[in-house]
């Protein structure tokens, strides 16, 4: 493939030559549990002999427990000043924390979305908020568990809870919806609250993350998750299918013809031991994808890529897997996976938003166009994110966020109580 070919896919993807780098639009973020950021590390030690996602939820569990909308915001702005540093612009929040850990409410219902929309203002991200309907413990219909009693909504109050939050979008704030997963949502309340929202809602949904989950979604409704959820709902470019890990073909197909973007978050799908998205398969079908950060292990889009890129090498035994035919190098096909599926998946259209790579960073020593996003990507874990400009404003310079020390002095202080409660 010819060097103009190269340059031509890398022009397409939006990287272009500027006075102090290389410029590239800014990357979105599908999938957040901002909390989880907090208890990254920490779930790292075997509490049984077969550990797996369902004994990591556990501990999970616990470290909720312990949030206040104080420490929430706090670990939230320090998260959202990582992603701004590493290239992240806009962040899909998949947020279910809504009560207080015995599961009353607090006096102000929306103190906990209110903490995150605060902490992505203080930041200067832009926030595709997406409230969570959480209302049983599995397919069986069980009821929540008493760690699960803060998540938990009705129809009725999660509709009212949309309602409010909705009506404060604003130019880097849109509010979507989150169907936790089809264990958590029952038929019956899935359909009402659908009918209910928007037209133009996002809506976000965990889908065939576990083997176990979709065990038990064939034992009870009788389909694959996937399967049933494109038979049962009219699902269309608004919607974004998490993780979807766990797909057969004609999944792959109905997901690729439905316009619906699937968020893959490679770094957390491995720390849980997951397992690895069909990602060739799913680019032949002409599918739309993005990457999500989700439990924050990592807070890098250069790691989600790669580990993307590198989890279907170690599949196949062969390299370079995901390119196309007008786009070889995996570095462009990737980054312009990211920017393709974006404003489908959070929301926000075109904003120019955008990320400056510094070129006189070592590791892009001598970069032409034509091979900077896999020199970004493939060749080194320091960082070269110059730059980056949010809603026409510039919150991360030389590298550093406009506001770094004081948010991390307060992050530091919410670490220590969280660790001690």
């Amino acid at each position: 493939m010819s060097e103009h070919t190269n340059a031509d896919a890398a022009n397409k993807a939006g990287i272009t030559r500027v006075a102090d780098g290389w410029r590239t639009p800014g990357i979105a973020n599908l999938h957040s549990h901002a909390f989880q950021r907090a208890m990254a590390g920490l779930a790292e030690r075997q509490t049984h002999p077969e550990d797996s996602f369902w004994t990591w939820r556990e501990t999970m569990y616990r470290f909720a427990a312990r949030f206040d909308p104080d420490t929430l915001h706090a670990v939230a702005a320090q998260l959202y000043v990582e992603m701004l540093e590493a290239g992240y612009t806009t962040v899909c929040e998949f947020h279910y924390l809504h009560h207080a850990p015995d599961g009353g409410p607090y006096a102000v219902p929306t103190a906990m979305s209110d903490a995150l929309i605060a902490a992505a203002r203080e930041a200067g991200i832009r926030l595709t908020l997406l409230p969570v309907l959480y209302m049983s413990g599995g397919f069986d219909g069980r009821a929540l568990s008493d760690r699960q009693q803060r998540f938990g909504h009705n129809v009725e109050g999660y509709l009212r809870l949309f309602e409010t939050l909705h009506a404060h979008q604003d130019a880097t704030l849109r509010v979507g919806c989150a169907l936790h997963s089809l264990r958590a949502v029952p038929r019956a309340a899935m359909q009402a609250v659908l009918e209910a929202l928007p037209r133009d809602c996002r809506i976000h949904i965990h889908i065939a993350e576990q083997v176990g989950e979709v065990q038990d979604c064939i034992a009870i409704r009788n389909a694959r998750p996937v399967e049933w959820l494109l038979a049962n709902a009219q699902v269309d470019p608004r919607w974004t299918l998490v993780h979807a890990t766990h797909l057969d073909a004609a999944e792959i197909a109905g997901i690729a013809s439905s316009g619906a973007t699937v968020a893959i978050c490679p770094t957390t799908e491995a720390n849980l031991g997951d397992g690895l998205f069909p990602l060739r398969a799913f680019l032949d079908a002409g599918g739309a994808w993005g990457i999500g950060s989700d439990s924050h292990i990592s807070v890098s889009p250069v790691e989600e890529l790669r580990w993307l890129e590198y989890g279907q090498r170690l599949a196949t035994r062969h390299r370079n897997v995901a390119v196309a035919a007008d786009s070889p190098s995996v570095g462009v096909t990737l980054l312009s996976g990211v920017a393709g599926s974006s404003a489908n998946a959070t929301g926000f259209g075109d904003t120019g938003d955008h990320i400056v790579l510094d070129a006189t960073a070592p590791l892009l020593a001598g970069a032409a166009q034509a091979d900077v996003a896999d020199r970004w990507i493939f060749s080194g874990n320091r960082s070269v994110v110059r730059e980056v400009s949010v809603a026409g404003q510039t919150v991360v310079s030389a590298g550093r966020h406009r506001d770094h020390e004081r948010i991390a002095e307060r992050y530091r202080s919410a670490m220590s109580k969280l660790l001690s409660a």
